[in-house]
């Protein structure tokens, strides 16, 4: 068996990253929200 987490900075990026949650409208809701509370990084990218 393999790890169940092996980490990808390129499918992390094109899944969760800035310009992934740009492209849907619940993306942009998340963004709207992390925004609101300030985060420092809005998305993994």
């Amino acid at each position: 068996m393999h790890p169940t987490y092996r980490p990808s900075k390129i499918s992390r990026a094109r899944k969760c990253g800035f310009r992934a949650r740009s492209k849907t409208p619940g993306g942009r809701k998340v963004l709207a929200n992390r925004r609101s509370i300030g985060r420092k990084r809005l998305g993994a990218s």
